[in-house]
């Protein structure tokens, strides 16, 4: 096997490299430059010399204010020439977080190129030494477009997803540290305070941990009936519907999916609209002699859970529907042929062929599904707006986490608070897919079914 062939490490490069390859240890490109690629490794050098004047301008100030955050409060000075106050302008804690997390991950990436380019010239060089070719700059910009294309298409995705959620999701990380919030007004200033906040969300005796429980636990018990309860009786719809000696499934089936061609969001502001306490539903019982005072759907805590549960069934049931009527279809009719020939019931039939089949080629929608429902915003957003609401508390009866945390962000300013809701409810969704996703039939056996 030629050295060519070899798997190329950073510290081969740096121990077997030449003079061109040490020297890209400080300015990085050279050794591209010296092995016959010019123009690629003058770009490297024209990234690394900009780097260098960020830093000196910039970047190291950003890193200097990291551990502080900054101290200089704003405030007003009286200017006696011009008989007036002046105001100072102070540090931006928030601003300074901001400018330091972006500056850290600048330093990742140049240290991620500082490692491919060393690596790359160690590679030309070799490939000199075997006496190959040495492809040229318009040779490297035409494989993007052939041989490498997935590079080519993959490379703005990977940039999308470092600036808009990695690099975000680090920031947020961050805020959960420290003290952040209209708690002590601090909105401009802040500095670090360590796990402090996560004390307070997880303690059970304090104010905000008995909120965080409650709402978790909620979050968790809505999670479980929205999934399974639309999952099972979409399915129940679906076999009726798919069955033999039902006529004009075409009609039944459109009259189903209307409910998904109107946009969500109107169909639960009208549901919202119809159980006010002078809504259409109270009012129409009230007439009807049915009822003597308004039925509180949205001011009584169980009831008004009960009913964001029944509501979703609206809204859900139609998806399932359409899911499982797809696979029932292509389950083979032989194994209801072969049960029912051995003596099988329609119960039997469910419950050991079409049920864990089912399950099988589902269990991934049911996980998408019961992770979408934990963060399902609009269905409480819009219903109960999270109400009822006790005083002095947050969180109201039936928010969820995503809904809390958007209160407690958007709209109470408790963003240290509001960042480690955030970081808890990844931990718990990460936890639940991971361990129910692993230890499903479709995890453990994707090759066949039977």
């Amino acid at each position: 096997m030629g050295k060519g062939n070899q798997k190329i490490t950073l510290l081969d490069s740096i121990t077997k490299g030449d003079l061109w390859t040490k020297l890209s240890m400080i300015f990085m490109g050279v050794g591209m430059i010296g092995h016959q690629q010019a123009v690629k490794g003058a770009i490297v050098l024209l990234i690394e010399i900009a780097f260098i004047l960020y830093m000196v301008t910039t970047g190291i100030a950003n890193l200097a204010a990291l551990p502080g955050l900054g101290s200089l409060e704003a405030g007003e000075v009286f200017n006696e020439a011009k008989g007036i106050y002046e105001y100072t302008k102070g540090d931006n804690s928030l601003l300074l977080l901001l400018y330091g997390v972006i500056t850290v991950f600048v330093i990742a990436a140049i240290i991620v190129l500082w490692v491919l380019q060393m690596k790359h010239s160690y590679k030309i060089q070799r490939m000199l030494e075997d006496g190959k070719h040495v492809p040229t700059f318009a040779e490297d910009i035409k494989s993007l477009v052939e041989g490498n294309l997935h590079i080519t298409l993959m490379s703005l995705p990977c940039l999308g997803i470092l600036v808009f959620n990695i690099v975000p999701l680090a920031f947020m990380i961050c805020m959960a540290f420290t003290t952040y919030s209209k708690e002590d007004n601090h909105l401009t200033l802040f500095d670090w305070n360590g796990l402090v906040q996560f004390g307070r969300v997880l303690n059970m005796q304090g104010n905000i941990g008995r909120q965080f429980w409650h709402v978790l636990a909620w979050t968790i018990v809505w999670a479980i009936f929205a999934t399974f309860l639309n999952y099972i009786l979409g399915m129940i719809l679906a076999l009726i519907i798919n069955r033999k000696e039902t006529k004009g499934k075409g009609f039944w089936r459109f009259c189903f999916v209307l409910s998904i061609a109107v946009p969500q969001f109107v169909s639960l502001m009208i549901m919202n609209t119809m159980l006010q306490p002078q809504g259409a539903v109270n009012t129409l019982f009230m007439n009807l002699g049915w009822i003597s005072q308004p039925i509180p759907f949205w001011q009584n805590a169980m009831l008004a859970r009960i009913t964001i549960i029944v509501i979703n069934l609206w809204v859900g049931i139609p998806y399932t529907m359409l899911q499982v009527t797809g696979i029932l279809q292509n389950i083979p009719g032989e194994l209801y042929e072969a049960a029912k020939m051995d003596g099988a019931g329609p119960a039997k039939i469910f419950w050991k062929i079409t049920l864990p089949y089912m399950l099988f080629v589902t269990t991934p929608y049911l996980i998408t599904s019961f992770v979408g429902n934990i963060n399902n915003f609009n269905v409480i957003y819009l219903l109960s707006g999270g109400g009822p609401t006790y005083v002095g508390d947050t969180a109201g009866q039936t928010d969820l986490l995503v809904t809390w945390l958007y209160k407690l962000t958007i709209d109470q300013q408790y963003y240290n608070i509001g960042a480690v809701i955030g970081i808890l409810t990844f931990v718990v969704l990460t936890i639940v897919t991971l361990i129910t996703y692993r230890n499903s039939a479709s995890y453990k056996n994707e090759e066949a079914f039977m």
